[in-house]
């Protein structure tokens, strides 16, 4: 039997980081964009072997449990104790790795669907502990209940599903432009300085959020805070500055990794396009994806 879940890839636009020991009341205030291309999670149970092994790939290449600790620790809790017999998961990223696009909660969260229905079990619980593991294992903080909810979220309540409270803006006709440069450390950002500012600065974005719930607002936001925070600096904001001037709303930073994103119309891409080609920068164009994660059997 083979199980499918995709998993939409999700841009944090700004956070605010909010720790507890509990994993489920830890997790992140802030607002962010899902995309139509993300995470395909697909498993494979077999049960004619005589012990029980699960292994993990991801983009077709199996990898160590130290290169997937936050899936492993999710295929773990989810395949019962008493079943024998071979659990695989083929992950599968339309974005690289360590870019911003959440793929770590994506595996997880796709993992943990896949198997929930295949050996039983709720959303709500295998959502529970995807974000768990991303928590506890420093993935992330915010994704898999952003993923859940779709759309363009606002996270208003921090804490994991059942925990969080998650609300959505309304959008219309926008397409997400996203430059993917390079790698940021979420783990090293949240251990350094910059976390003061960034829980002053994700605050104030917020709270300007939620008194204009627009995209437009979104995006004008999410460029002060990662300007301000000094997150978006360089080269990066070099490129940011020349992409404002052939876009209307300001581009912003992909919270956390090295590139950006924006939100345009269909008139305005041609332009964008143009002059990401000029300067031998890559892009990609997605769908804002607004509905809930899809798993289910795979006849594909």
């Amino acid at each position: 039997m083979l199980v499918r879940a995709f998993i939409p890839a999700h841009i944090t636009a700004f956070f605010v980081p909010v720790f507890n020991e509990d994993p489920l009341k830890a997790g992140s205030l802030g607002a962010g964009i899902n995309l139509s291309k993300g995470t395909n999670v697909f498993v494979s149970i077999e049960k004619e072997t005589l012990e029980k092994h699960i292994h993990i790939a991801f983009n077709g290449e199996p990898v160590k449990r130290e290169e997937a600790s936050i899936s492993y620790s999710v295929a773990e809790k989810l395949v019962p104790e008493e079943f024998i017999g071979e659990v695989e998961v083929w992950q599968y990223f339309d974005f690289p790795n360590g870019y911003g696009f959440g793929n770590s909660a994506g595996g997880a969260l796709g993992t943990a669907l896949a198997l929930s229905y295949r050996f039983g079990g709720t959303w709500l619980r295998a959502a529970q502990i995807a974000h768990e593991a991303e928590v506890i294992h420093r993935g992330g903080l915010g994704d898999v209940i952003a993923q859940l909810a779709g759309g363009i979220e606002v996270r208003v309540k921090a804490g994991g599903p059942g925990y969080g409270v998650v609300d959505n803006l309304f959008f219309e006709d926008y397409k997400v432009l996203v430059v993917p440069l390079g790698r940021l450390s979420t783990r090293e950002v949240l251990d350094g300085d910059v976390v003061t500012a960034i829980e002053a600065e994700g605050r104030k974005a917020l709270e300007a959020l939620l008194k204009e719930p627009t995209p437009e607002k979104l995006m004008i936001t999410a460029r002060d805070f990662a300007e301000t925070t000094g997150l978006l600096t360089g080269e990066l904001l070099e490129l940011a500055k020349e992409l404002d001037k052939v876009l209307k709303l300001p581009s912003s930073m992909i919270m956390l990794g090295k590139g950006l994103f924006a939100l345009a119309r269909e008139e305005e891409l041609e332009n964008a396009k143009t002059l990401l080609a000029e300067l031998e920068v890559p892009y990609d164009i997605a769908e804002i994806y607004v509905e809930r994660p899809k798993v289910g059997r795979w006849l594909g």
